[in-house]
């Protein structure tokens, strides 16, 4: 706070008072005019002809006009220079932490590559277990058995299979394998084994965590009781399963964690966090049969074109229904959307036109491919496209098929060969994961589950490109597209969507879920590092290669870039979309894909 701040905190405005008194009066000498007030104008105006009828005021001496007008003086001096120091340090970190960005990129308004990021290959995923991390508890010396029960979609359930593994760890229990949910809206049956390469799981984190197939025999015919089944507050910190589960546990034996989906803290310390990313983007592998489609989607994909844009539209009725969000269609849609949304009886009436300015809505098919056209993609760009069924049918995708007709879905690329997945939508959303992941372009409709996850494992990946639309800004720009030519459209878009092209600069400690955001896995490489090889292919063992976190450490990231201090403190910035307020209900939330 400046001087003159303090002044007019601790004299309760006496000082900064007088001194006005004493130049109101000196001006008023000089005034001829009656002021006169102008709602609409910035500066008072004044009408000619005017009088003024004040009495004169006394005469102030020399000497006072000076020493008064030193004092205002400093008070503004301080004033300045107090905001200007408690601003100095937010300027500076942030300036020193995007030098490098923007000197390379040649200004914040330099052109953007739509197809890579320019900067990807000066970052690598960095999850590697650190010295002091301890080797996992032996399942008999561990406090007992934690049984997890998932919720929601395929891409939900992974956050709660991811975690389910860190609170393990906090609790040194032995994980048994987590069951999957057969009741949510999806209504899949698929168990762990039939997605998740089960075997590779409990291999892979064997040094994290003690994790088994079932609780044995024996323990189970000891307990007096069947398990302890509980279900933990959303976002709990460490400390709460420490507090609360962690007796219970010790007196039962077997403890049942239920509805377990976002039941950890987002922020934890840095060893959890690499646990997190070595979980989700390591051991959670697909089975070979999903694997193997997955992958041949992808390669006659490249067979057409070497590069591909995967679109995940995610604009089925129950998405649309559960946003609440208009989208022209009368009477019937309302109708329609309506009946959907009586399913979940606790989400609040909500206003359309208001949702949509807030860009809470998803874009429609036309509208997404506008955007991917204004930001340079051509139309004989390559697309495919993940989604199930599309309100509207062919009639709302035909405007995206005219932007862009290579347009292709699963369905399309492999008819027979998917009939075995047909009746499992979770495994149909594991191939659809692997196209979207392999693509050179993935464009998120929403901020569900799929997107975040994605987003998030592209990022660890090397940064591929990964297109977040800007709904709140585009919303507005869309209604007055008809208002301006194509050029100021394109323009535009481009404007609106600078940030929320999957820029390494995007990640920064402290921002949104650590599943979309998993900025303590991302490390910078130094100047004289380069070609940092990956060494994480599917089937190969860490353990034999370079800990690359002893070439380049976190810490070492951190004091190259000041700003990383600042934001490592920061608190979590809201969950966009509608996903916080599936997040604290515990009903079926369709944007847990």
């Amino acid at each position: 706070m400046g001087v003159a701040n303090k002044a007019w905190k601790h004299s309760g405005g006496v000082l900064l008072n007088n001194l006005a008194f004493l130049f109101d009066n000196n001006k008023q000498q000089k005034q001829k005019p009656q002021q006169q007030h102008c709602s609409s104008c910035r500066w008072p105006s004044f009408s000619a002809g005017s009088t003024v009828t004040a009495a004169r005021p006394p005469k102030i001496s020399w000497s006072v006009k000076v020493c008064g007008a030193l004092l205002f003086a400093v008070g503004l001096i301080s004033l300045f220079t107090g905001h200007l120091a408690s601003d100095l340090e937010w300027y500076s970190q942030r300036l020193v932490k995007r030098t490098l960005y923007y000197k390379l990129n040649g200004g914040s308004r330099a052109p953007i590559d739509i197809w890579k990021s320019k900067f990807s290959s000066m970052y690598y995923g960095c999850s590697e277990r650190g010295p002091h991390f301890a080797p996992a508890v032996p399942e008999r010396l561990s406090n007992g058995y934690l049984l997890i029960a998932t919720s929601g979609g395929l891409n939900q359930q992974r956050t709660g299979i991811t975690d389910a593994v860190v609170v393990a760890r906090i609790l040194n229990a032995t994980l048994v394998v987590p069951e999957l949910d057969h009741h949510s809206f999806w209504k899949d049956d698929s168990e762990f084994l039939n997605i998740f390469d089960v075997n590779w799981f409990i291999s892979y984190l064997a040094k994290d965590v003690t994790i088994i197939k079932r609780v044995p025999e024996r323990v189970m015919r000891s307990m007096e009781k069947p398990p302890y089944t509980m279900r933990v507050p959303r976002k709990s910190e460490p400390e709460y399963y420490l507090d609360q589960v962690l007796p219970i546990l010790l007196r039962r034996r077997v403890v049942q964690l239920t509805k377990f989906d976002y039941r950890l803290a987002n922020e934890l310390d840095e060893d959890l966090q690499k646990l997190r990313c070595r979980v989700n983007y390591h051991a959670l592998r697909f089975t070979k049969p999903i694997r193997s489609l997955g992958q041949k989607l992808v390669n006659r994909m490249r067979k057409m074109d070497k590069r591909y844009i995967a679109i995940h539209l995610r604009f089925e009725p129950d998405m649309l229904a559960f946003s609440g969000c208009y989208y022209g269609g009368g009477d019937k849609e309302r109708y329609e959307l309506g009946e959907i949304r009586k399913r979940w009886e606790t989400l609040p009436e909500l206003s359309p036109d208001e949702e949509r300015t807030r860009g809470k809505c998803p874009l429609t098919p036309h509208e997404v491919g506008l955007m991917l056209r204004a930001l340079g993609f051509k139309n004989d760009t390559y697309l495919y496209v993940a989604s199930g069924e599309i309100y509207g049918g062919e009639e709302t995708l035909r405007p995206l098929r005219e932007l862009f007709p290579n347009f292709y879905t699963k369905e399309m690329l492999a008819s027979e060969e998917l009939q075995p997945f047909i009746p499992f939508s979770s495994r149909l959303a594991a191939i659809d994961y692997i196209v979207c992941e392999e693509s050179d372009v993935f464009v998120t409709n929403n901020n569900g589950n799929m997107a975040k996850i994605l987003a998030g494992r592209r990022r660890y990946m090397g940064h591929k490109r990964t297109i977040r639309p800007n709904a709140k800004r585009l919303s507005a720009l869309f209604m007055a597209r008809e208002k301006m030519d194509w050029d100021t459209f394109a323009k535009k878009v481009i404007s609106c969507q600078r940030g929320f092209m999957g820029e390494p600069e995007e990640i920064r400690p402290g921002r949104g879920e650590f599943h979309e955001y998993p900025s303590s896995c991302i490390c910078r490489k130094p100047s004289n590092h380069t070609n940092v090889k990956k060494y994480h292919d599917e089937g190969q063992n860490t353990d034999k290669v370079p800990v690359l976190s002893e070439i380049i450490s976190r810490n070492q990231y951190i004091n190259d870039n000041p700003g990383e201090k600042r934001s490592q403190q920061a608190t979590n910035s809201s969950i966009e979309g509608h996903l916080s307020l599936g997040e604290e209900t515990d009903h079926d939330d369709p944007l847990s894909d």
